[in-house]
């Protein structure tokens, strides 16, 4: 049954106008009323809480679909822990990639950075509108694979700025931060994360094509960073952050 995220209160016998995006979605799969649909509204703050309802389409507009809102499924597909991947932005599609990808893996929020050998430099425009489209795709991840909550994906932030602000330790209260380095003597990740609670908060911290500057670990390091390999292989960017993702959420 075709799934679409529905950011509003969902309330069993309600009827609901689908916001636009799932609307045109509907639409362009063809569906007619009486057909059944799977909504789901990715926070766990809205009413209804988590999980997801059945529905079944009542109307269809030229650009508005209706539907009555069924029984709430109690399901859940999401990982115990929360993962919280800050990293500076890879260049062209790869951070869509990635997106995409770590939220079909479970992750719990983005932080896209920029930072001393980012390769992709957004003004304020740009950024906001960037942080708009990895959001969508986000969205279209959970709907594919089933997810309930979506990952939250942040403005996107200066490395220092982000340090300063503190939101890794907000993100991870009682859990653990840690920070993908090249450097010796660094823990394997594995090796770091076997001491903290399976349902503990983490904050991974991988940066750029090239890596983070050696100040810029040294900051992350005096904010309490734990240094930690994925091995002795140089991973691209994107893919350190993937890997480190299945390592913290099996």
């Amino acid at each position: 049954m075709p799934r679409f995220h529905c950011p509003a209160p969902l309330t069993t016998g309600d009827l609901l106008t689908l916001p636009a995006g799932a609307a045109r979605h509907v639409q362009v799969l063809r569906l007619q009323p009486g057909d059944g649909i799977t909504l789901f509204n990715g926070d766990p703050a809205f009413a209804g809480g988590t999980g997801e309802f059945s529905a079944a389409i009542t109307q269809m507009g030229r650009s508005e679909v209706q539907v009555r809102i069924g029984e709430h499924q109690a399901v859940e597909r999401e990982a115990i822990r929360a993962v919280h991947l800050a990293l500076s932005m890879p260049a062209n599609e790869r951070m869509d990639w990635l997106v995409e990808k770590a939220a079909e893996m479970g992750v719990a929020s983005i932080q896209p950075l920029m930072s001393e050998r980012s390769v992709l430099r957004l003004n304020a425009e740009r950024a906001a509108k960037k942080v708009a489209h990895w959001q969508s795709i986000a969205v279209s991840a959970c709907e594919q694979c089933g997810g309930n909550r979506v990952p939250l994906v942040h403005e996107v932030s200066g490395f220092s700025a982000w340090l300063e602000g503190g939101r890794q330790t907000a993100d991870t209260a009682a859990g653990g931060s840690f920070l993908l380095t090249l450097r010796p003597g660094a823990r394997g990740l594995r090796e770091a994360a076997a001491g903290l609670g399976p349902s503990a908060g983490v904050t991974f911290l991988s940066g750029p094509e090239g890596g983070l500057s050696s100040a810029e670990e040294d900051r992350a390091l005096a904010c309490g960073f734990t240094p930690v390999t994925l091995g002795p292989r140089v991973l691209r960017a994107e893919t350190a952050a993937l890997c480190a993702l299945a390592a913290l959420l099996v």
